[in-house]
């Protein structure tokens, strides 16, 4: 072979050989492409169950809630003051632990009704949501619960902001249900570049063993990840449970 068809040669070979350089390279990042936008679509589906399923389970909790005002607060407010109207009849002085009582009635009907609109969270911020939580388990001292806020509040996007409202739900559900606490405390600190949220009871924990991770608990981690925020979860028998929770600002 002389040096013209080596010349030849090459020169058919070397663009045949660009050319399936560039389609390997062009399959490769194609593939690469639509598995990242199936994946991205995957991420967009699965936020929208996990959104869906923490609206719903709002809603449910919000409607235990007020069964149980319902019956345990308002209805022996209201039963008292029947029986204290009765008593009023022969005492006329009476009358007005009647009205007092009427009035701590109407009080704790104004505080239900804040959490009867199931679309009552879009218009509150993460702080006032858990606000009416922990005055609601102080009101029917289901619990000893406090919450102090840090820093100045930053507006969070209404979709993020009910799951994480969903995950501290879920741990003051287990905290009451379960933990036999007397005690709840809750601090929402906020920063120019994080939220963090801390929450911890004194009730008998548990063992990291392998019940550690219920139910429950899968769910608050699996939301915690679809918006970008690291949950831990502490605990040791006898010694109550925190949580902890970091979501940085975009």
């Amino acid at each position: 072979m002389d040096e013209k068809e080596i010349i030849i040669i090459a020169a058919i070979a070397i663009p045949v050989t660009l050319v399936i350089i560039v389609i390997v390279l062009f399959s490769v990042f194609s593939r690469r492409k639509n598995r990242l936008l199936q994946e991205q679509e995957n991420a967009k589906k699965e936020f929208d169950r996990e959104l869906a399923e923490s609206q719903i389970e709002i809603r449910e909790e919000t409607l235990r809630n007020i069964s149980w005002e319902l019956h345990d607060n308002i209805g022996q407010l209201m039963t008292l003051a029947k029986i204290q109207a009765q008593i009023a009849k022969d005492k006329p002085e009476m009358m007005a632990e009647v009205s007092e009582t009427i009035g701590t009635g109407i009080d704790e009907l104004r505080a239900l009704s804040k959490l009867i609109n199931p679309e009552s969270l879009k218009s509150l911020s993460l702080r006032e949501a858990v606000s009416l939580e922990i005055e609601r388990f102080n009101r029917l001292k289901f619990i000893a619960a406090e919450l102090t806020v840090n820093g100045t509040e930053i507006p969070i996007e209404v979709n993020t902001q009910i799951i994480l409202f969903r995950i501290l739900q879920e741990f003051f559900s287990n905290t009451i249900k379960h933990s036999k606490a007397s005690i709840l405390k809750v601090v929402i600190s906020y920063s120019d570049k994080e939220l963090a949220i801390t929450a911890l009871d004194n009730g008998v924990g548990f063992e990291k063993d392998n019940d550690f991770m219920g139910i429950g608990l899968k769910n608050m981690k699996t939301r915690a990840q679809l918006i970008n925020s690291v949950l831990t979860i502490d605990s040791a028998k006898g010694e109550g449970t925190a949580l902890h929770l970091r979501y940085k600002f975009a």
